[in-house]
């Protein structure tokens, strides 16, 4: 089993690779990835197939470059 990656594209999708991807809707519900081990996934907000990106980015002229940074420690639970 290969872990799962997470790619911010520049300008683009989310790009999630790996075996074993499960994406699950606001209620829990799974969606059928049919077996892939690569799924995009919007940031722009103008996929028609939400929350799978189908190029709109482009078309929109989303732009977004995002460096990879360490967040500062969680807030302790109170």
């Amino acid at each position: 089993m290969s872990p799962i990656e997470i790619v911010v594209g520049d300008n683009g999708p989310l790009r999630v690779t790996g075996s074993g991807i499960t994406l699950k809707d606001a209620s829990g519900k799974a969606f059928d990835l049919a077996g892939r081990e690569a799924i995009s996934l919007c940031r722009c907000g103008h996929s028609a197939n939400k929350p799978f990106c189908d190029g709109s980015h482009a078309k929109s002229g989303f732009t977004s470059k995002c460096e990879a940074r360490a967040l500062p420690p969680p807030k302790p639970k109170t």
